[in-house]
């Protein structure tokens, strides 16, 4: 199993530690609900090190993301990220992804930590059709700190040597600087996968343990909590973001995903274009959708959703969301019971339990 960087420090905090694909993650520290309401309401502070990070340069760099990718890179400038998935031939999902653009003909693909080495493969197989790319795994060599909520501008802010702390003030969404932090070199973005304001910093390794310290001590008077796995995943379904495992995977297209604004069809050919054009052409079978329960009960991943007792979908992701002290979730459904409004059940051991189908996200 490998451990992040910061093993210590959340062994230091009392964290309860799961495995998590090849990792030893925490997955709370004081408690899932207790760290998603300071996430919502002050302050979090994840480990997201795990994730995979991989370096695409040279002349045909762009080509290659753009061949990668169902988003479109071409109008990217250097400091900007883009959110994409990324397909087979077939159209389903290899994983999804952030992009970042360190300057021209350098891009950074960062991938989720369970399959930097399966999209590796594919991303070298793809490189290999072009002359001037090169392709580096710089996952060893990133740690990777995600400081999410409303006072996370304050916080970071508070720890930045004097004149560096206005690039930070200044990110627009889905935007980076290149930066300091505490006279540590850095690439902080405005990203995160929580759906509030917040940032994610990468910064070498060994130097990632105090960057993690100084921010829990600048972040501790204002209701900053460390927060594990279990609360990054409700606070992500509270904003229907999907989860590759659970949501997508190489059986799910992003249209009937609900991703169809990460498609851009129009640009040149890339993975996937022709059955994606294909399945837009035909329309959809299925489609993910949000849906609160009306009834007690949690849905879990794999459970059946029925209407009058016909099953038509599955549950992907589920959860109780401490935002709205009700139980959601995320499911495929047939195309024609996806309508908002529209009542469901969901079995639960073996039980039919009422939900209806709401517009997402949940908050």
């Amino acid at each position: 199993m490998k451990k992040t960087s910061l093993y210590d420090e959340h062994l230091n905090l009392g964290a309860k530690i799961i495995n998590f694909g090849s990792w030893q993650m925490p997955v709370q520290y004081s408690g899932i609900i207790e760290e998603h309401k300071a996430v919502r309401n002050a302050a979090g502070l994840f480990d997201a090190s795990h994730m995979g990070e991989v370096l695409i340069s040279g002349k045909d760099a762009l080509n290659l993301v753009q061949r990668l990718i169902t988003n479109d890179a071409s109008q990217m400038k250097a400091g900007k990220v883009i959110y994409s998935p990324m397909c087979y031939e077939d159209g389903g999902i290899v994983d999804d992804l952030l992009v970042y653009k360190l300057e021209n003909d350098q891009y950074m693909m960062v991938v989720n930590a369970s399959n930097t080495t399966k999209d590796l493969r594919w991303i070298n197989k793809n490189a290999e059709l072009f002359e001037n790319v090169d392709v580096v795994d710089k996952s060893e060599y990133y740690a990777l700190i995600a400081l999410q909520g409303p006072l996370s501008l304050q916080i970071i802010s508070s720890i930045m040597d004097e004149g560096m702390d206005k690039g930070i003030s200044d990110l627009k969404y889905y935007s980076f600087v290149k930066t300091e932090v505490n006279g540590i070199d850095a690439i902080v973005s405005r990203t995160g996968y929580t759906g509030e304001l917040g940032f994610e910093i990468y910064l070498e390794k060994g130097k990632a343990a105090p960057v993690w310290s100084m921010l829990l001590e600048a972040g501790n008077k204002k209701g900053l909590k460390p927060a594990g796995l279990g609360a990054r995943d409700t606070l992500r379904l509270e904003k229907a973001m999907c989860l590759y495992g659970n949501d997508i995977d190489e059986t799910t297209n992003p249209l009937e995903a609900d991703l169809a604004w990460t498609v851009e069809l129009s640009k040149e050919d890339f993975n996937g274009k022709k059955e994606l054009e294909k399945v837009k052409e035909a329309g959809i079978d299925r489609k993910l959708v949000g849906f609160v329960m009306s009834e007690r009960g949690i849905p879990r991943h794999g459970y059946e959703v029925k209407v009058e007792g016909k099953v038509v979908g599955e549950v992907t992701s589920g959860s109780y969301s401490p935002s709205l002290d009700r139980n959601i979730g995320l499911a495929y459904i047939d195309k024609e019971y996806t309508s908002i409004g529209r009542k469901i059940d969901i079995s639960i051991r073996k039980r039919d339990v009422n939900a209806k189908i709401v517009e997402k996200p949940f908050i």
